[in-house]
């Protein structure tokens, strides 16, 4: 019989495949689909914006349900929210109506909201030592399906027309049944899953040694050790401002946001790039799956060096990757005409900064802060990660319409220069993982 903790891991892992295979199915044909409603290329960039506004309007919520009922509620809910959000958006592709339509994909963002939650989960049940690699597994486990999804356009494409639908619609179907099923998976989770363990005799020594450390925000890993018998307690505004206050905990959000924004800002863009340089829906749907294995496929190796090495090591090396992939994006969009090859290399690179300043972030602000801040700041990173890709997003069709490929991966250089900002600040205070 699997152990408590391989079950629940297991659930989470079954929930992320399915999840990944419903988000990236859709991804690829998403922005086409808002481009070919409005007759406008910016509106492509507005399409996925919904999706990750969505996620950042529910992230939080989610993370306030989470610590009230336990994670399987909050996952729950955050795969159903996003089973009817594919429902929607089908119908607003049917009625070519593009609020119903951008309402649709918002909803399908809650889906990824309870995605990123459930790295979460999978740390509340783990060895405090091996948190990066607890993380880093759920994560990994995005990859089969993430990987997948893209694939299924071109099929899901056959499937619309076959239901006498708008062939690009046809994934969106895919999606709403791959959703389903992630809460289903989710839905069998222990209860009460949160991050707090039963109360344990003898505790309270250790407790008030572990709050002088966590005082710090240092990054170690007692500072953010689960402290047995303790409730999630601060509210929004005292963790914020605890988080505020400190250069490490600050500085594990920033990464967690600007690395969604960096990846938001070139991903999206990048189909109807490739669209406008005659690339086939095929070659789109390879590129952005070469992409997501980036995102994912490394994740274990990254929660190793976490826990090895500590967080900072993998948010400096994710940095670098970031740094040569902005270098590829500009040379292809200076080039006379785009490289399959060089966009394949530089999507992967983006992919593999993403999972390094994801995990790397994530484990450092589990790490700096105390259990009573954790699910707060938690779902406070995650909308914020998300509200910070919608604007990217937002801007990303009007600036790719202004200034081509070139512009979006100045953006991308803009937002890494605030993120080696924060890492200075915060460098002096940072300890390495023991």
């Amino acid at each position: 019989m699997p152990s408590p903790r391989a079950a629940q891991q297991a659930k989470l892992i079954t929930a992320q495949l399915f999840s990944g295979a419903g988000i990236a199915s859709g991804y690829a044909v998403g922005g086409l689909l808002a481009e070919q409603i409005t007759g406008r290329t910016a509106m492509a960039g507005f399409a996925q914006m919904s999706v990750i506004l969505g996620a950042g309007l529910v992230a939080y919520p989610l993370a306030a349900l989470a610590a009230r009922t336990g994670r399987r509620t909050a996952l729950t809910l955050g795969f159903g929210i996003g089973t009817f959000g594919a429902l929607v958006v089908l119908l607003g592709v049917a009625l070519s109506f593009l609020p119903l339509f951008m309402l649709g994909m918002m909803m399908c963002g809650s889906a990824t909201a309870a995605g990123l939650q459930a790295r979460y989960a999978a740390v509340d049940f783990a060895d405090p030592a091996a948190t990066g690699r607890a993380m880093s597994l759920v994560v990994w486990a995005t990859t089969v399906g993430s990987v997948l999804g893209p694939n299924f356009t071109a099929p899901g494409a056959r499937l619309g027309e076959a239901l006498g639908m708008n062939p690009l619609a046809g994934p969106y179907v895919i999606s709403m049944a791959a959703f389903a099923i992630a809460a289903i998976a989710a839905s069998t989770l222990a209860r009460g899953l949160t991050g707090g363990m039963p109360e344990q005799p003898g505790t309270e020594a250790a407790d008030s040694a572990r709050d002088a450390s966590a005082a710090d925000g240092d990054g170690s890993p007692s500072a953010g050790a689960a402290r047995p018998g303790r409730r999630l307690g601060l509210g929004l505004g005292e963790a914020l401002r605890y988080a505020l206050a400190r250069p490490v905990p600050l500085f594990a959000i920033v990464t967690i946001i600007t690395g969604q924004m960096m990846m938001t800002n070139v991903m999206v863009m990048t189909p109807v790039h490739m669209d406008h340089q005659g690339f086939s829906l095929g070659s789109v749907g390879i590129v952005v799956s070469i992409h997501i294995a980036g995102m994912y496929g490394l994740s274990p190796l990254f929660g190793w060096m976490s826990d090895r090495w500590g967080p900072g090591s993998v948010i400096g090396v994710g940095t670098l990757v970031f740094a040569v992939t902005i270098v590829l994006g500009v040379v292809d969009a200076l080039a006379a005409r785009s490289s399959m090859v060089l966009l394949s290399t530089a999507l992967v690179l983006l992919g593999v900064g993403w999972s390094m300043y994801l995990i790397g972030g994530s484990a450092l602000l589990t790490r700096s802060v105390p259990p009573e801040a954790k699910v707060t700041l938690q779902g406070v990173s995650d909308s914020a990660m998300n509200l910070g890709g919608a604007l990217m997003a937002a801007m990303a069709g009007a600036v790719l319409g202004l200034g081509g490929f070139l512009w979006i991966n100045l953006m991308a250089t803009f937002v890494l220069v605030i993120a080696v900002v924060f890492a200075l600040r915060a460098l002096p205070h940072m300890c390495p993982a023991r």
